[in-house]
Order: C-alpha cells, then sequence, then structure tokens
C-alpha cells in the first residue's frame, strides 16, 4: 500500500473494488435511511448541482436515467451536432461565416482578392512610394535587401511562365515590376 500511496503523489485513490468513502450524508431517496455516497446529477440542466444516493438507489436511478427525456428528435439531432463541435459554432467548409466581413478596417485586401471595389479599402496610400510598398506587401523601413528578397518571391509566385498564361498573374506581374522599379528608384536618390 505504501507504493501505491507514493505513486498516485500522495494521494489514496479508489479502486474499482474499494468501498465508497463515507460521506456523512443521508441518501436523498425519499424514506431511505442509508448514507448518501453516489452522487448523481439533479436533471440535464442542473449537471454541476447533485442528489446523493446509497448503493440501491443509485443503481436504480441510473436505471431510469435518460439525458434526452422530454426532448424532441430535432432538439436531441441539434444537442448531438452541438457535442460534435465541442459547443462551439460551425459553418460549411470552404465558406466564411454568415458574421464575417472583408469589409472590415481591420482586413486588408492589398491584392484586391476580395473585390474590385476600392472605395473598401482602408487607408489608401496617396504616395506612389507608400502604393508600391503595399504591392509589394512590405513595411518601411525596407533596405534594398529586402526588397530584392520580396520582389524575387513575388516574381516567382506571378510569372506569366509559372502561372500557364493566366491573364490576371499577368497584370499582378506588372503591378510588381513597377512597384518593385519606384521603390528601387526611392534608393538612388
Amino acid at each position: 500500500m505504501k507504493r501505491f500511496y507514493r505513486m498516485t503523489g500522495g494521494r489514496k485513490r479508489r479502486r474499482a473494488g474499494d468501498a465508497p468513502e463515507p460521506t456523512g450524508r443521508a441518501c436523498d431517496w425519499p424514506g431511505c435511511t442509508e448514507e448518501g455516497v453516489f452522487k448523481a446529477p439533479r436533471s440535464r440542466n442542473q449537471l454541476r448541482e447533485y442528489w446523493w444516493y446509497c448503493m440501491e438507489h443509485i443503481r436504480q436511478y441510473n436505471r431510469t436515467w435518460n439525458y434526452y427525456s422530454g426532448m424532441s428528435d430535432e432538439e436531441v439531432e441539434a444537442d448531438v451536432r452541438k457535442d460534435t463541435v465541442w459547443d462551439r459554432p460551425s459553418w460549411a467548409f470552404g465558406s466564411p461565416p454568415k458574421s464575417f466581413s472583408f469589409k472590415s478596417e481591420r482586413f486588408r485586401d492589398d491584392f484586391g482578392l476580395f473585390g474590385d471595389d476600392e472605395a473598401h479599402v482602408p487607408n489608401r496610400p496617396e504616395t506612389p512610394e507608400a502604393r508600391a510598398l503595399l504591392t509589394l506587401d512590405l513595411d518601411p523601413p525596407v533596405t534594398v535587401a529586402t526588397l530584392k528578397a520580396r520582389y524575387k518571391q513575388l516574381v516567382k509566385r506571378y510569372h506569366p511562365d509559372a502561372n500557364g498564361g493566366d491573364k490576371a498573374a499577368e497584370e499582378k506581374f506588372k503591378e510588381i515590376n513597377e512597384a518593385y522599379q519606384t521603390v528601387l528608384n526611392t534608393f538612388k536618390i
């Protein structure tokens, strides 16, 4: 027993065949005088509030307990679905949730992937250099090394040969070249 006591970190654990610990409570079953040592939830809505029963009455309670009693088939199905996603909202794979908006002030759509409407892009830069940095997805301060590294990444991604002649990729490639030249010219001054 000493070895088991040490292995559990000083806590004595109950095993399946052990007698339950005495609680000092009376069984909550009407008319029962036995000690209540087994806890059972009061209802589906009160899962953390318990009845305390003796062995005979906990067995009877467990035989009749039905979490879904009083619920319609639709309510049971909804509860099971809610449990499969851990009570978190979900939506169909590949589609945004209904409450999500791309027109948020915190969302940047620098490449115009979610629409061509420029009115929704907050804080649109005024200078050509700022627009070029936005096109290259760079934040100041920029060094020549970081500019060249980012340019190489974008050229590999949007080059017409790499995209099978896609017109949108070709237009994006032209924008990237213009932006690169604009930012590079600021270093040559």
